[in-house]
């Protein structure tokens, strides 16, 4: 397991991560209930943006592959599982609860460390 680094995971960083998708989630929901084509492209976005902040957060040797000490219970799994079909609402959603859970998860270990 790929643990977090402290200093990745400061209030103040993780509320910039988080500040940045609440605006992407805007979008996308514009997009899904305009039905546009572009919803896709934005959950795509979303997707990177949640693997970056995975990244970032993690020591130097990990890749997306790593199993991280941040992800919620089956993150992986749920990563999988919208990356599969980014388009779908359900998947959406999942993207949504995902950051939810990883917030969470952060503050939970910054109590812990």
């Amino acid at each position: 397991m790929i643990e977090v680094k402290q200093e990745a995971i400061s209030k103040e960083i993780i509320d910039e991560w988080f500040s940045n998708w609440e605006k992407l989630r805007d979008q996308i929901h514009i997009a899904h209930e305009e039905r546009s084509k572009e919803t896709a492209v934005l959950m795509k976005q979303g997707i990177t943006h949640y693997e970056q902040l995975l990244l970032n957060s993690a020591g130097e040797n990990a890749t997306l592959e790593s199993d991280f000490e941040l992800y919620p219970i089956n993150g992986k799994e749920r990563l999988e599982f919208i990356k599969m079909k980014p388009g779908q609402y359900a998947c959406y959603r999942q993207l949504d609860e995902l950051y939810k859970e990883t917030k969470k998860r952060c503050a939970r270990l910054r109590l812990k460390k």
